[in-house]
């Protein structure tokens, strides 16, 4: 790995975060953005951009604007990091609730809440910790079903209700980020570590392919297609797990979870969203992201390891993200950006393009982990 390479590529994707893709004023971020009720703006990032038609989208801006958050943060950016950290603090509520709206556009999404807080910790200031206190502090009295073992996922604030039957309301049992982890070792509160240890059971009882986990949304147990950062979300804080506990278990399921990694990336270091459980996969739809979460577990399993043999694989998942980073453009919204996906043929001569925020992301995370690292 050419580090200078690397540490270029890391400033220009920082470069495209800072000067494009994060939101300077409280103007809502595409149609979906406008639906949600949200009325602080300042610091959100852009979550996507088609090529072809040059407008932005909006999906999940909390959780995506915390692991900015984060990624700014390891890459020495922590004014900017703040800026970033302040949209997050701003919508949450008294009462610890961070509105992370996501599918819908007018409920928040448990998942998001959680994927937003890592970065947080991230900031030196006491704020942002009392912030992630309280918003685990509300996730495991409201979220958390002690008898099912997992989290309710779509709560509607304005009712003050959990949805269920509604799309996207699978009960899952969310590891992310081992933010109850955190949690914990931040507290000393033993209910967190409760709910993450078994968190951790119900994982450990579901997996299926081995290191994943194809029954849980955003994978499909019908078509056996598995998102690309599952692993990353819920196989990974395995690890975390294991350190706090010293069961093999976890350690273990982490282990499953990087070779699975391993056999889902291309022959060229790429990743499909469409990958399925024998490994085929589909012939568009890339996801950048997932690359880079691929890296980050590599060099976890490598540090707690010392197997080199990894070291191949994050070398070539390194080099298709940069290989996937715009250098020399037309349209300037792409300068710098780390291309998530190239979307099927429509029939038209239009580019095929779609920025989604969190290639970018994921890829300056890996690779401030990875030059920090050697």
């Amino acid at each position: 790995m050419d580090r200078r390479k690397l540490q270029v590529a890391m400033e220009s994707a920082i470069g495209w975060l800072q000067s494009i893709a994060i939101n300077r004023s409280h103007t809502p971020i595409g149609t979906h953005g406008a639906n949600m009720p949200t009325t602080f703006w300042r610091g959100a990032v852009r979550g996507e951009y088609r090529a072809a038609t040059r407008e932005w989208g909006c999906l999940c801006p909390i959780w995506h604007t915390g692991q900015a958050v984060k990624a700014l943060a390891l890459a020495g950016q922590v004014s900017e990091a703040r800026f970033c950290a302040g949209f997050i603090l701003a919508n949450q509520r008294d009462d610890g609730l961070i509105l992370a709206f996501e599918d819908h556009a007018d409920a928040v999404n448990t998942s998001a809440i959680l994927e937003s807080l890592d970065g947080l910790l991230c900031l030196p200031e006491p704020k942002y910790r009392q912030a992630v206190i309280a918003a685990l502090e509300w996730v495991a009295a409201n979220a958390w079903d002690p008898e099912k073992k997992h989290f309710n996922d779509v709560f509607d604030p304005a009712a003050n209700v959990f949805r269920f039957n509604v799309r996207g309301a699978q009960g899952r049992p969310l590891l992310d980020d081992a933010m109850f982890i955190k949690g914990w070792r931040l507290t000393g509160r033993r209910h967190f570590l409760d709910i993450a240890l078994a968190t951790a059971e119900t994982l450990l009882a579901n997996e299926g392919p081995p290191g994943n986990w194809v029954a849980y949304i955003p994978c499909n147990a019908a078509t056996g297609s598995i998102h690309p950062r599952h692993a990353y979300w819920w196989g990974l804080p395995m690890l975390e797990v294991f350190r706090e506990t010293g069961d093999q278990r976890h350690r273990d399921l982490f282990i499953r979870s990087v070779s699975w990694y391993r056999q889902a990336m291309r022959r060229d270091g790429g990743l499909f969203r469409g990958t399925y459980t024998d490994f085929n996969t589909d012939s568009f739809g890339h996801a950048t992201s997932g690359v880079a979460g691929a890296v980050i577990a590599f060099l976890e399993y490598r540090r707690e390891t010392g197997d080199d043999s990894i070291t191949p694989y994050i070398d070539k998942g390194l080099e298709f993200c940069m290989r996937m980073q715009f250098t020399k453009t037309a349209d300037h919204n792409l300068q710098g950006a780390i291309l998530e996906k190239v979307l099927p043929p429509d029939g038209t001569d239009s580019l095929p393009y779609q920025i989604r925020d969190l290639g970018t992301i994921f890829f300056i995370q890996a690779a401030a982990k990875y030059l920090a690292e050697v």
